[in-house]
């Protein structure tokens, strides 16, 4: 298992490989616009070659890109839903020009307008973007924390949609460790580790599985509340080495997504604390 982080691209795409590289990360995430509007940025061409090489300089092997929060595949509202689609697109573009190996996204909430109506709007939005030229990079559903209308609550839902897409061969998924205790999948537990790993392998198929979220949580299990913690300072605690262990997991790349010291985001010491957790896990085996 290699851990990175989600870290920021301020100052140019490239800068982000500077980060990861700084705390000791093996693979980076990032988002390739600001998470807070909907506008594309144009990234230079300079940055996208630095990236290329950094990224093999700093020996980073993993690559993912966050589609925006903003994004809303099941969204009633249809500006909504075409601004979803256009910006879901534009990441998987600038995704595939610094050669990130998949984009992972947040299906999204119906808002209400109930699971069958979003589940229809997700369809049609994700058949468009999957429509565009392979470039070699994977879209990956994001299992959500179950609050409201969100689709991807639990594994059942991501199959549906998985399977109303015909199993399209660039679709896969990444397990958040804190969505899945929100939404009441116990990970400290090793019999339902178990059992989650059976129902990918029964459904999707385990080579779907692309990539982790690794997060401690801030509220307790079922509170269909996303509230990331820093490792060892939530109520998954030191169980997150039960998940951390299982053989399925161990080829994958392990991103934190965690606060920091005063928000100041992903820390050398975080990603210490991870490793430190999954070593323990593994020992405990």
């Amino acid at each position: 298992m290699r851990f990175g982080a989600h870290v920021s691209a301020s100052g140019g795409i490239d800068t982000a490989i500077d980060r990861v590289e700084k705390i000791g990360g093996e693979c980076v995430q990032v988002f390739t616009q600001s998470p807070r509007m909907w506008r594309p940025t144009n990234h230079k061409p300079e940055a996208v070659a630095r990236f290329r090489e950094r990224r093999t300089e700093a020996g980073v092997v993993g690559v993912v890109c966050h589609a925006l929060y903003l994004v809303n595949l099941a969204a009633p509202d249809d500006e909504i839903h075409r601004k979803s689609i256009d910006t879901l697109g534009f990441t998987l573009d600038a995704a595939e020009a610094i050669g990130a190996d998949a984009v992972i996204f947040h299906v999204g909430s119906h808002l209400g307008a109930g699971f069958d109506a979003g589940l229809g709007r997700t369809v049609d939005a994700l058949e468009q973007v999957l429509d565009r030229p392979d470039g070699g990079t994977w879209l990956c559903m994001e299992n959500s924390a179950g609050a409201g209308g969100t689709i991807g609550r639990s594994l059942g839902e991501l199959q549906t949609l998985f399977d109303r897409l015909d199993g399209d061969p660039r679709l896969g998924i990444c397990l958040d460790t804190c969505h899945l205790f929100a939404s009441g999948y116990d990970v400290t537990d090793a019999a339902v580790v178990d059992e989650l790993v059976a129902e990918i392998e029964a459904g999707m198929g385990l080579d779907r599985l692309r990539a982790l979220h690794v997060n401690d949580s801030a509220t307790p299990l079922g509170s269909n509340r996303d509230r990331h913690a820093n490792i060892l300072e939530g109520e998954i605690g030191e169980g997150l080495g039960v998940f951390l262990a299982h053989p399925a997991f161990q080829d994958l790349d392990a991103y934190l997504e965690v606060p920091g010291v005063n928000r100041s985001g992903v820390t050398a010491e975080e990603l210490e604390k991870a490793r430190a957790v999954h070593a323990r896990g593994l020992t405990a085996v």
